[in-house]
């Protein structure tokens, strides 16, 4: 309810949120199943996020985002566990090192938002968004053989290597199985409520498999993502695209909401398992734990971008260098949230001997800081660091792309138009009204490519699109009354206002 007054990126309000709802008085104390959280929430999170990412710039960034999804998500868990063993008396290596696997994955939801909001690069907002879908596979494999290490009390580093190679090859070769036969099963379908369900289980399809198989199910799960995301538009009818995205949009939301509310759930029951430590140790802690995230990434970011184009030709032309300033965004915007938040409440309670996990509840605590230091304080400065660094706005870029494929798209339909025109059932009259329609949609889309453009033919579109939706407004109207005086169910009125609102939606002023 607070977003659109505060203008403030929902996660950090939802943070915020939890924390204060597990302190209301009267509230349950809740202790969840661990890995409810990793198997019933996790999977259809990264599925959608790696869904709806850009295959096209995921390519195109493919350098920067390994670096930052690889590299700095290992020295980032390093750094963390160094700090917090060093800090924090009670907590031993395997422990830091879950926490530090636990808190190197980002997040990428209230990031490119406030960017987006702002007009930040969008270069920058691809790498971010990629990294923080490729870091949560990297993550979430070394986080399960930290886990393993405290549970059994064993640890290889040959061992681990050879494994966290053989977990990623087998997650992708899982995520392209399921991927496919999704695929093939939905291209029979023609039944939009079914396409939906199956689309929102499909996350399930790719990590229940690999989590059985033993590899790496978070990577089959943002495999079998992508994979559909590139084919879906060819499976799929206008319906189930708008049903799909909106359901996805509110699948999303409620998945991370129900994330913070129980971490604020449970955070009261973890401090009252802390009372042994006093309050100034525990901000002291989480200070230093954060600090160590957030100085673990600028020590990377600078040295993983000169690096390569230090040691390769290659990689200074075809890759060119970002400014300082852009690279100072983002060692500054690595925001944590849902995927650290879904780890930290799967560690499990106990280890293979029947031992309490040592220092879950420190774990809990310190996840949950960095959380909250990363959203409220790196997130609502981010605008005043994007305008400090004085960054260009480069949405125009993608306004002219936007509107040359306008144009082809409406060039398309004439060469078509001008194939049918021929044939009996296509009337001279209709086909006279089409072409002025598209010509009118090019000549729009033209004049956004033409600097010396006066903006008449903008300002009829626009006084178009006002009278159709004045028009619109009217037909709505009328749809009310017949409903409320019993004319027409509530079913006919349902259906005719849907195809109101989807002509609306077609207007784009």
């Amino acid at each position: 309810m607070l977003v659109p007054k505060v203008r403030v990126p929902y996660p950090i309000l939802l943070v915020v949120g939890g924390l204060a709802l597990g302190f209301m008085p009267g509230m349950p104390d809740l202790e969840l199943p661990p890995d409810l959280v990793l198997v019933g929430v996790l999977p259809p999170l990264l599925y959608g996020t790696a869904f709806f990412t850009s295959l096209r710039d995921l390519r195109a960034n493919w350098r920067p985002v390994g670096m930052l999804a690889v590299g700095l998500v290992l020295l980032t868990m390093v750094i963390v566990a160094v700090v917090a063993h060093a800090v924090v008396p009670d907590l031993p290596w395997s422990s830091a090192f879950v926490l530090g696997a636990i808190v190197s994955p980002t997040d990428p939801i209230a990031a490119t938002a406030i960017m987006e909001r702002l007009g930040a690069p969008r270069r920058i907002v691809n790498i971010i968004e990629g990294e923080s879908l490729i870091n949560d596979g990297t993550a979430l494999v070394a986080y399960r053989f930290a886990v393993a290490a405290v549970v059994t009390g064993s640890f290889s580093l040959v061992e681990a290597g050879f494994e966290f190679v053989l977990n990623v090859i087998g997650g992708i070769a899982v995520g392209l199985a399921v991927g496919w036969l999704v695929r093939k099963v939905r291209r029979r379908l023609d039944f939009p409520p079914a396409e939906i369900t199956i689309s929102l289980l499909t996350g399930y399809f790719a990590y229940i498999p690999a989590e059985l198989l033993g590899v790496s199910a978070v990577i089959a799960a943002v495999t079998s993502g992508i994979y559909l995301g590139w084919y879906t538009p060819e499976l799929t009818n206008p319906e189930v695209r708008l049903l799909g995205q909106s359901t996805w949009e509110i699948v999303t939301f409620t998945l991370n909401a129900l994330l913070f509310t129980l971490i604020g759930l449970q955070l009261p029951t973890i401090l009252d398992e802390l009372d042994a430590y006093s309050a100034a140790d525990l901000l002291w802690w989480a200070f230093a734990v954060w600090a160590a995230v957030v100085v673990a990434r600028c020590l990377w970011v600078y040295p993983a971008a000169w690096l390569p184009r230090l040691l390769s030709r290659r990689a200074r032309e075809r890759h060119p260098m970002l400014p300082t300033a852009k690279m100072a965004l983002v060692s500054w915007i690595g925001l944590r949230g849902a995927v650290s938040l879904a780890a930290a409440l799967a560690v499990p309670l106990t280890t293979e001997a029947g031992e309490p996990f040592p220092g879950r509840n420190l774990i809990l605590f310190l996840t949950f800081a960095v959380i909250l230091g990363s959203l409220v304080i790196q997130g609502l400065s981010l605008p005043a660091v994007i305008r400090a660094l004085d960054l260009e706005d480069d949405s125009a870029a993608e306004a002219q792309e936007e509107a040359r494929a306008r144009i082809d798209a409406a060039a398309a339909a004439l060469a078509r138009l001008d194939e049918l025109a021929a044939e009996q059932w296509v009337r001279e009259d209709t086909a006279d009204r089409l072409r002025g329609s598209y010509n009118f949609r090019q000549a729009r889309f033209s004049a956004r490519l033409d600097e010396g453009d006066d903006g008449g033919i903008e300002a009829r579109s626009v006084d178009y699109q006002r009278l159709r939706r004045e028009l619109l407004d009217a037909e709505r109207a009328a749809v009310y009354e017949l409903r409320r005086s019993g004319g027409i169910s509530d079913e006919v009125a349902r259906r005719i206002t849907r195809d109101l609102d989807l002509e609306d939606a077609r207007l784009d002023v």
